[in-house]
């Protein structure tokens, strides 16, 4: 069944990965963007809508005018991020709050108003984050601190909109990668067995699954997408 999706941060690498993988199995594709970025030219039914994912208001309106035009929003991916090290000594409040509203606040700015949206749909709805390694493993978040707490509150986020959609089928995921195979990764840690790492395209697989039919049973998942590294 064609599906209207919802992608921000549809021009990363993680995004347009995940933008073509749905496009391929034939949904509709609303890519968000941040004003000034494109995507790749790609086949399929794709809109591209320009945001400012900080500004709450502005994404209500967002979100309300996509309602207008295709009358549901079935699944939601809020793919925006940014990661940044440094452990409690060097993590002061500017890095919290740099963190914080990249991970967190452009996940929460969205999902509030799709959340509200697919409460009003009699099929609900899916809506998906992306979590990560170190806001569940304190060896790891330990020397990313400010990255880690943004990213815990994602988790808290998905169980608290789990409890609140349960009677409505409006369900929350946490994808949680290790590292992704991006051309940015590999240029900060040359020495690294890229092989070991996750691909854009093996998350977007894990994504697409999460939101068809066959996996209609799942409820408060969090999928760790870690390969081998």
């Amino acid at each position: 069944m064609k599906k209207n999706i919802l992608i921000t941060g549809a021009a990363g690498n993680l995004g347009q990965a995940t933008v073509e993988k749905f496009l391929k199995e034939g949904h509709r594709v609303i890519a968000a963007v941040s004003p000034g970025r494109k995507l790749d030219r790609m086949n399929g039914d794709i809109v591209t809508v320009e945001t400012d994912l900080t500004q709450e208001k502005t994404v209500e309106e967002v979100v309300k005018k996509i309602v207008a035009a295709y009358q549901s929003i079935d699944a939601a991916l809020l793919l925006v991020g940014g990661y940044d090290s440094g452990d409690i000594f060097q993590t002061d409040g500017a890095s919290l709050r740099k963190m914080y509203s990249l991970n967190f606040e452009t996940a929460y700015n969205v999902a509030r108003p799709v959340f509200m949206q697919m409460m009003r749909q009699p099929l609900g709805g899916s809506i998906i984050f992306v979590g990560a390694r170190p806001a569940l493993n304190v060896e790891d978040g330990k020397n990313s601190l400010a990255y880690a707490l943004s990213k815990s509150l994602v988790f808290k986020l998905a169980d608290y909109l789990n409890a609140e959609g349960a009677s409505k089928n409006v369900t929350s995921t946490v994808i949680v990668p290790s590292i992704v195979d991006t051309p940015a990764n590999r240029s900060a840690m040359p020495k690294a067995n890229f092989t070991s790492w996750v691909t854009p395209d093996t998350i977007a697989d894990m994504m697409a699954f999460v939101i068809s039919e066959n996996a209609g049973s799942l409820r408060e998942t969090v999928l760790k997408v870690y390969g081998n590294a």
